[in-house]
Parts: structure tokens; C-alpha cells; sequence
């Protein structure tokens, strides 16, 4: 005869199926949220098509070989004379990596036209680095031509586009420029301060004919130092022969790009602080997620690794290409090719080369 359990199992409160279901909801809301950005772009390759390929043009170079030989090499032809050149440039607080580049590049520049706000593309109010640190360019003090911009402090509940103030800063360079004498048939080059074309580029640029009118420069992207190397993804830089319709611009102006034409060398400063002050000024600000992003310690950290700072994936058109960028970038010991003063200098300039990465607290 078979007996019947008295004890039947408690069935679980329709409520607290409810409650534990909303609890779940809102912890996926708030996960979504704070990696929607990773989301986004997993699936780029997805919702997103790559812009049109650049037509490469090859760059020949070796030491000791003449100019006229070189310039026929690209199907251009030798000046009887050269070319001015400015470099026209959006400073922020760069100021080593200023310093290479107004050392590299002294010999070929007639006027280093920099440009500083005394905001953040963010609206954080900022220092004026360069003004409060002329002593140390007074080497260059007859080439530099250097201007303010006004920018706007960000209120509080304000939402202004950071990239709207990174524009009008831009635009404002082209005053600068008339005052610094530009004038048609000069070389204009606009770039940001890390993004610093080779001398030899410049010397093409100077004593070649026929060159295009306007010319992305492919420049090898390094991060945090020379030591990690990334790839040739750079290509915002521009070389203009400089005429009467000419703007400064930092965007995609024609499909021509010249070929390992420089170096830029991305969040590459001394001061763990300088890595902070950048992460919330530039346009991108809006990817520090945490406040812990911040922390001096995680940056140090980050930068020995090779890894992201803002725990982001690759910005990719492709998986293959996400994936083969994923993870840290790998280590190089290679310090050939690069710019001469930093080899030069390379006691004062450590932490921007093979074995380095160790940075000052302040």
C-alpha cells in the first residue's frame, strides 16, 4: 500500500519570480550601457562599410642619393629652387613630442604656425602650455608664428559637441596662416603635433615638381612610445600646395596618399598625468566610461602592456582585422628609422623608446 508524502514541495512566490526577473532586466540594462560601445563596435563589420581605398603613392628614399634622382623616381620633376613649407599645427600639451618634431623638422620649415586654446576640445578650462613654456623652443623662436584661440568653458547640463569646438579651433588656423605670410605655391602641412612627417618627405616636398595638390601622409601609428609600433593606419595628415580655395581641414580631402611618410605617435608623453589630462580633454572623451579609467596606477599599467586605455575593441571594418588587432600590441626593440634628434637625445627622451615604459608620477 502506497503512502503519500505529507510534505509537498513550496512553490515559489509568483512575486519573487517578478522582482528576481526586473533585478535581472535592469542588470542587463545597465551592463548594455556600459559596454555599448564595445558592442557597437563587435559589430561594426556589420553596420558600417569602410571608406573608399587611398591610391598609394610609392616613396623612394635612401641616403645619398640626389634629389633629381629621387624626384624622377616618383615622376616628378626638380625645382630650381625650394619650396617654402609650413607646418601648421593644433597644440594642445605635447610639449616633448613638440619638441621633436620642431627639431626634426627645423631645417625644412620656414614657419612652424602652432595654435593653442585655452580650453579642451571638452570645455575644460586649460593651461596655455606652449606660451608658459617658450623658454624651452627659444631655439626656433624665429620660425614659430603662434596664436590663442578662445575657447568656450562647458557649463554645467551643457552638451556641446566636442567635435564642433575641435572644428572652429581648426577653422581659426586659417588667420593664423595669413598672418604668419602664406602665400599660393607654398607647402602647407596640417597635422596634429604627434603627427610628424619625415625630414625626407619634407625634402621631396620642397625641391620636387608636380607633385599633387593635396596629399594624405601615411604615417606609422605608434602608442605610448616607439616601442609599439600598431600599423600604417595613420592618414589624417595632409601636404597642400597651398592656394587661394585652401582651408585647414583634418579629414579626408582626395584618394592620394603618400607612403611611409612619417611617424605618429599616439598618447606618447612623459607624465602619467599628461595621459589623464588627455583622456578627458580630446574629442573622444566621451570613452571614459569609469572614473577609474583614470586611476594613475591602471594607466601605468595599460601602458606597459600594449593595452587600451579605454578597454575598447578595434575600430575595424572587418573581423579578420579586428581580430588580428585584439588583445596587446606586441612589443618592438627596434629603434631604426626614427627621428634622429630623439635617438640623439635618447637619455633625455627614455620613455619613448624599446624598454621605456616605466613613466614619471609627475
Amino acid at each position: 500500500m502506497a503512502y503519500r508524502s505529507r510534505h509537498t514541495p513550496r512553490q515559489k512566490s509568483p512575486k519573487l519570480r517578478f522582482v528576481f526577473l526586473i533585478l535581472l532586466a535592469i542588470v542587463f540594462v545597465i551592463e548594455l550601457f556600459i559596454h555599448s560601445q564595445k558592442i557597437s563596435y563587435f559589430f561594426r563589420p556589420v553596420w558600417d562599410k569602410p571608406p573608399a581605398p587611398f591610391t598609394r603613392i610609392p616613396h623612394y628614399y635612401a641616403e645619398n642619393v640626389s634629389m633629381d634622382h629621387l624626384c624622377r623616381l616618383h615622376g616628378w620633376s626638380l625645382r630650381s629652387q625650394p619650396r617654402r613649407i609650413f607646418d601648421a599645427i593644433i597644440f594642445s600639451n605635447e610639449l616633448d613630442i613638440l619638441d621633436i618634431r620642431l627639431r626634426e623638422l627645423y631645417p625644412y620649415v620656414s614657419k612652424f604656425v602652432i595654435l593653442e586654446s585655452n580650453t579642451t576640445f571638452t570645455g575644460i578650462p586649460k593651461p596655455q602650455f606652449f606660451a608658459s613654456n617658450r623658454a624651452r623652443f627659444a631655439f626656433a623662436a624665429d620660425k614659430v608664428i603662434d596664436g590663442l584661440f578662445p575657447g568656450q568653458v562647458a557649463t554645467p547640463g551643457s552638451h556641446r559637441d566636442p567635435f564642433v569646438l575641435e572644428s572652429d579651433q581648426r577653422k581659426s588656423m586659417n588667420k593664423l596662416l595669413h598672418h604668419a605670410g602664406i602665400m599660393n605655391g607654398d607647402i602647407l602641412l596640417m597635422a596634429d603635433t604627434d603627427e610628424i612627417p619625415s625630414p625626407h618627405t619634407l625634402k621631396l616636398l620642397q625641391w620636387c615638381d608636380e607633385i599633387p595638390p593635396v596629399m594624405h601622409l601615411e604615417l606609422k601609428h605608434y602608442m605610448y612610445s616607439f616601442e609599439f609600433p600598431v600599423d600604417y593606419s595613420s592618414w589624417r595628415a595632409t601636404a597642400n600646395v597651398y592656394g587661394p580655395l585652401t582651408r585647414y581641414r583634418h579629414s579626408r580631402r582626395t584618394d592620394v596618399i603618400f607612403s611611409d611618410a612619417g611617424w605618429h605617435c599616439s598618447f606618447c608623453f612623459r607624465y602619467i598625468s599628461e595621459f589623464a589630462f588627455k583622456m578627458m580633454a580630446y574629442s573622444h572623451a566621451d570613452r571614459v566610461k569609469k572614473r577609474d579609467f583614470l586611476c594613475h596606477k591602471r594607466i601605468q599599467e595599460l601602458i606597459c602592456k600594449g593595452d587600451d586605455l579605454y578597454d575598447m575593441l578595434p575600430e575595424e571594418y572587418s573581423f579578420q582585422e579586428m581580430i588580428k588587432k585584439m588583445g596587446s600590441i606586441p612589443r618592438s626593440a627596434s629603434a631604426v628609422h626614427l627621428p634622429a634628434y630623439l635617438i640623439e637625445n635618447a637619455h633625455k627622451f627614455r620613455f619613448l623608446l624599446p624598454g621605456g615604459c616605466m613613466r614619471e608620477p609627475e
